[in-house]
């Protein structure tokens, strides 16, 4: 219908008449009250838009099982509760029925969308997950460090399309689209020309409504990340990066920002309603996030981060004094958040007092995306054939992902795996393993995740506890740099958030909380099989690829000499279920006494 904007037209026409026959103030008080607060073709002069966030999804298209699956919620009486939560059936449902009444939504992520994905997706290379974010209509994703893990010339595949250069096209007569919205990745540049990897930015417009969205990954990505999965490649810092594209933007004409920044932080509580603001000692968020926060330039006006897993909706000062909003979703798809930028007609930019937002839990219990659960059926009926093969068996939860713990049940299995497969001479002679609690991305769950039955590990959930399937390796350390690694666990780039390694039977020793820095391992204590560590003598040691190369702070391990590389971690991890449970006897969880904690 035409009438309405003939109307709107034919009314300018008569205002600007009278504007030539009367002044502005005469014109000004002639209007109903309240008129002059209006913007353009009597638009309001504010309009609010609604910015949905997550983070941090990691192919989880089905619930995460688990514990991992849990969000926790502090009650009225200040109780917690755990909700089960997740699932893109869910997310979805939740996105949509948030998004109804809004016209002016948004949709944006804080990175590692993919990578370290359950099966369903890591066994296709995540266009699954692509797959279902287009139909969750995302707008915009910053990368994240897990974007990278099969380097830059698959990121690039996940963004445009096209069939994986080895593996072909999954499904007949169907070539892979892509990503139908821009991965975001201002601080990462192409070593040989300087030039950014990915578009560093993007504008949202609506109506004459326009946002930038800005995407950084941490600066740290290759400390956390394979060296082929960064080759080429050169990380810079997010300070500096956000705030040269925010003058770059702001010179173009948008005055209002977002940061979509994959690093975070840790609040004070885990539960995802905590007041982050609340002025108790002890209170608040801590974690690099705070220092990015506190340096990017007032013209951004909201923060969405990620990296750490931690829900948290915060206010943290801008340069200026200014409190701004920094928000993180969870994991998973657990969570989203929702918030309100007011956004002004006449400045362009957002009234930052006005700014709302919270986090939802996406709940189970809400009816499913059909569209989604389509998807996740027709994904799972390829990977069927590979991913309901039974590995072993259990007797109850061995938590991992889910566990708070230094040293976690599911992380003594893992190391014991990696000791017992790559022990023998012949594969290496390793003496002692260690595993990144980092690689542990889900608990082994008792409860059947489909036709299975209780207790059987299917491949599927080995893969989804173990999915880089990395490489392993066996080199020769020194006593001494044994002792210096483990004492990298809590020190230089590990002291303020500790990287505690999960460690094979017969490596024992006492972490002290209350002491600082590298001093919270007590050296006198570690011991191999009941002797102390001898500083001069070589071990052989037993880790993944990514441990060997020195990643996650661990420069000490990435000094071994004599390497030899053995089979993958998820095949060690398979044959030892194999060989350690049967449905008469199944796999009990392991004693965690090999780190005594003190706090």
């Amino acid at each position: 219908m035409s009438a309405t904007p003939q109307k709107n037209r034919a009314t300018r026409r008569v205002l600007a008449a009278a504007a030539g026959l009367a002044t502005v103030g005469a014109l000004v008080a002639a209007m109903p009250a309240g008129a002059h607060d209006r913007g353009h073709g009597h638009k309001p002069r504010t309009v609010d838009v609604q910015l949905l966030s997550f983070n941090d999804l990691h192919g989880n298209l089905e619930p995460p099982a688990g514990s991992a699956g849990n969000v926790s919620e502090t009650q009225p009486d200040g109780t917690v509760k755990a909700i089960p939560a997740g699932g893109v059936e869910y997310l979805a449902t939740s996105l949509r029925t948030a998004r109804k009444g809004n016209p002016y939504s948004v949709t944006a992520a804080g990175g590692d969308m993919v990578g370290a994905s359950p099966l369903l997706s890591g066994l296709f290379h995540d266009e699954p997950t692509i797959e279902a974010l287009n139909g969750l209509d995302l707008d915009v994703t910053a990368v994240g460090n897990h974007e990278f893990d099969e380097g830059a010339a698959e990121l690039a595949r996940l963004q445009n399309g096209g069939c994986h250069p080895v593996e072909g096209c999954y499904e007949k007569g169907k070539k892979f689209k892509g990503a139908d919205f821009p991965y975001l990745a201002a601080n990462v540049t192409k070593e040989k020309t300087g030039r950014p990897l990915l578009k560093p930015y993007t504008v949202w417009k609506k109506n004459g409504v326009k946002i930038g969205f800005i995407g950084v990954t941490l600066e740290g990505t290759p400390d956390i990340v394979t060296a082929n999965g960064v080759k080429g490649l050169k990380f810079h810092d997010e300070v500096e990066t956000i705030n040269k594209y925010a003058r770059e933007l702001d010179r173009k004409g948008v005055k209002s920002i977002v940061a979509l920044i994959h690093e975070g932080g840790a609040p004070a509580s885990t539960s995802y309603n905590y007041d982050c603001d609340s002025p108790g000692a002890g209170d608040g968020i801590s974690g690099p996030i705070v220092d990015i926060a506190k340096g990017i330039t007032p013209k951004v006006d909201a923060l969405v981060t990620g990296h750490t897993h931690q829900a948290y909706v915060c206010t943290v000062p801008d340069p200026s004094g200014q409190p701004r909003m920094v928000t993180s979703a969870s994991s998973f798809g657990k969570l989203y958040t929702d918030t309100t930028l007011t956004y002004d007609r006449r400045t362009k930019d957002i009234v930052r007092t006005s700014v709302k937002s919270a986090n939802h839990v996406v709940t189970r219990d809400q009816a499913k995306a059909t569209d989604m659960t389509r998807l996740i059926d027709r994904w799972n009926k390829l990977a069927a054939p590979i991913a309901s093969k039974p590995q072993g068996w259990i007797s109850a939860d061995i938590n991992g992902r889910g566990s708070t713990a230094p040293e976690k049940p599911l992380g003594n299995v893992i190391a014991d795996a990696q000791l017992e497969g790559l022990a023998p001479a012949d594969k290496g002679g390793a003496e002692v393993a260690f595993m990144n609690p980092g690689g542990i991305r889900a608990d082994l769950v008792h409860k059947a995740s489909g036709s299975e039955g209780d207790g059987v590990v299917t491949y599927g959930e080995a893969f989804t506890v173990q999915p880089f399937t990395n490489m392993m390796n066996v080199v020769d350390l020194t006593g001494a740099r044994l002792v210096t690694a483990l004492q990298q666990q809590v020190s230089g780039s590990n002291a303020a958030s500790p990287k505690i390694l999960q460690v094979s039977k017969g490596l024992t020793y006492t972490l002290d909380l209350t002491k600082s820095g590298a001093d919270r391992v007590v050296a006198g204590t570690i011991k191999l099989n009941g002797e102390a560590i001898d500083p001069a003598r070589t071990y052989r040691v037993a880790m993944n690829e990514f441990l060997a190369g020195g990643g996650d702070g661990f420069a000490a391990l990435g000094e071994g000499t004599n390497k030899l590389v053995g089979a993958s971690d998820l095949d060690l991890f398979n044959a030892y279920l194999a060989a350690h449970s049967t449905a008469a006897a199944p796999l009990a969880p392991p004693a965690t006494d090999r780190i005594t904690v003190i706090q």
